[in-house]
């Protein structure tokens, strides 16, 4: 009976988002519907048992669901159910179900701890979908292949590439090089190898003041995205894909990510509800 419980979890999870047009929570107690990965501690953390080399680093990533320090803990208050996010090891929670053509919310807010190596950065955070393959696949060797919506200090609802997502965003260069995501403007390729790079800044900033709860919604429907900030849509991707065997296919579904980047914050009502059509009033963005 045990070894059953997996599978008909798995089951309820599968017809709780795909027969049902509702609002399906995806947070509880336990962390019931996610893993956890931990990266490499910065070589200022103690961590006992971790290999390093001479200079001090760590050779090693803590790994799956090994987060003894509480990194990523939930608890309940005022009958919700809170995720904090204490900002000490980078990491991540990732969802064990594949998502597709979806509409996702959540509510995120800092909390007052940082942590090297961003002591003295913006707070930073961020929300990854259409995620596939292994962790620890990025840059910073923690967080998977995919696209992200931006959670950070004054750049909430940006889009980061992570290890070759792609997609075309419509997009204006500035006098720095950056690009600023402008409706109208014609679609510029990033990610992967693409001349663009993978970084695009959102079209304004609508981040309440620190303390205070922001809502962050995705839409990702069909390769097509919106990140939605506080009700205003600041960003606008088409044609998710990556590169595999050399060729590039779409890339639409996968899981969700919730990062740990060296900053303290707190998640609630992380919601997820199926779409079989893109909502009428999003259609003017593409």
């Amino acid at each position: 009976m045990t070894k059953s419980l997996p599978i008909l979890l798995s089951f309820f999870l599968f017809t709780s988002f795909f027969g049902s047009k509702k609002w399906t929570p995806l947070l509880d107690r336990n962390l019931s519907q996610w893993d956890v990965y931990l990266s490499y501690p910065h070589k200022s953390q103690d961590i006992k048992g971790l290999p390093r080399d001479a200079d001090g680093n760590y050779t090693e990533p803590i790994g799956l669901n090994k987060d003894k320090w509480g990194v990523f803990t939930v608890k309940e208050e005022n009958d919700e159910m809170i995720l904090h996010v204490s900002g000490e090891i980078y990491g991540a929670v990732s969802t064990k179900q594949e998502f597709e053509n979806y509409h996702l919310k959540l509510q995120v807010k800092w909390g007052e701890k940082t942590f090297a190596p961003r002591k003295t950065e913006p707070m930073n955070s961020g929300l990854h979908y259409n995620a596939v393959g292994p962790h620890g696949a990025d840059y910073w060797r923690t967080w998977m292949k995919g696209q992200e919506c931006q959670i950070m200090q004054g750049r909430f609802g940006d889009y980061w590439s992570q290890a070759g997502g792609m997609v075309d965003v419509r997009a204006v260069k500035q006098a720095d090089g950056t690009y600023l995501y402008t409706k109208n403007a014609p679609l510029v390729a990033f990610g992967g190898s693409e001349k663009a790079g993978g970084y695009v800044a959102r079209s304004q900033d609508f981040e309440k003041p620190k303390g205070e709860w922001n809502t962050v919604e995705l839409i990702n429907f069909e390769g097509k995205s919106l990140h939605i900030i506080n009700g205003q849509v600041v960003m606008v991707l088409e044609n998710s894909r990556h590169i595999v065997d050399g060729k590039e296919v779409p890339l639409r579904k996968g899981k969700l990510e919730l990062q740990c980047e060296g900053a303290e914050l707190f998640f609630k009502d992380i919601e997820i509800r199926q779409l079989k059509k893109l909502p009428g009033k999003y259609k003017q963005f593409f």
